[in-house]
């Protein structure tokens, strides 16, 4: 193909073509990035292999190995259905949030620096109790709301408005109150919900010493990006769950280092160059003031 008709391509290239480009990588970015966080990537990819094979024996004529992946396909296609629905209902509950696709477009949660000084005493909160609630051996189960919508499973418990601190977490938490059972759900650095019902994970790889808060925990973790922290009532061990995955041991500072690096967003290049400026522009306003005294 010569330079010319390169150029010529180009041309007639048109801003309704862009469109179409643009939505279709938008829609499969979106779609990796929801098996990417979710415990069905494995069969995801197991699903991708199946459509290289495919490929292969169709492009090499072989026969058998076509007709078999043929028919894995066809069954295939409605067992993925099933095995994804929680998925393809929550990206369609997410579609119909049109606040949420507007707030995505500018500016996500994840990344807003007005709720870093919110996240930073919800952090040290949350680890303060997490500590009481070891030492004591008293149960919990706490749910950190990241950009999954976690409003269904806000409706299964006790709506609250209030701020993070040990105190409440604990309260909340010891085995007298009616909420001690349930999960705690945090957004925005501030306490949602309590006495939440998650849903349970089928992982049958669980120690003997990990019960239904453990499995609560990692269940909210499998099915959304949401953190889930859990103390045992049994050993007082903390643990973590996310992206379908279980950690246990932590103490104090490893949490509060954990929790630091998940969900306080990074300050952007434009945010540290304004720093300096803003900290010149106080002292001569301090000066300033000094001197008219």
């Amino acid at each position: 193909m010569s330079f010319s008709s390169v150029i010529a391509n180009f041309m007639t290239f048109k801003p309704a073509d862009l469109c179409d480009i643009v939505i279709v990588a938008f829609v499969i970015y979106t779609l990796l990035g929801l098996i990417n966080k979710t415990h069905t990537g494995q069969l995801a990819k197991g699903a991708f292999v199946i459509l290289a094979v495919y490929a292969v024996a169709y492009t090499f004529n072989l026969r058998t190995v076509f007709w078999l992946m043929q028919s894995i396909i066809q069954w295939g296609f409605l067992a993925l259905v099933i095995v994804f629905q929680p998925e393809i209902r929550r990206a369609l509950e997410q579609m119909g949030q049109t606040d949420k696709w507007a707030a995505a477009l500018f500016r996500t949660k994840h990344n807003d620096p007005s709720l870093r000084g919110k996240w930073r005493n919800a952090i040290i909160a949350i680890c303060d109790a997490a500590e009481r609630l070891s030492e004591t051996h008293t149960g919990a189960l706490i749910v950190l709301e990241r950009r999954t919508n976690l409003s269904e499973i806000v409706h299964t418990g006790t709506p609250m408005h209030s701020d993070v601190n040990p105190e409440v977490l604990g309260t909340i938490f010891y085995e007298g109150t009616p909420l001690h059972d349930g999960a705690v759900i945090i957004e925005d650095g501030m306490i949602k919900a309590a006495g939440c019902v998650l849903p349970l994970s089928n992982n049958l790889e669980f120690g003997k010493d990990m019960g239904t808060r453990h499995r609560a925990g990692l269940g909210i973790a499998e099915n959304s990006d949401a953190i889930a922290i859990v103390v045992s009532e049994e050993t007082g061990i903390i643990s973590v769950a996310k992206n379908g995955v279980l950690m246990r041991h932590f103490d104090r500072q490893s949490l509060y280092m954990r929790l630091q690096d998940e969900l306080i967003p990074k300050e952007t290049a434009a945010e540290k160059e304004q720093k300096p400026a803003k900290g010149l522009a106080r002292f001569l306003s301090m000066k300033k003031g000094g001197g008219e005294q």
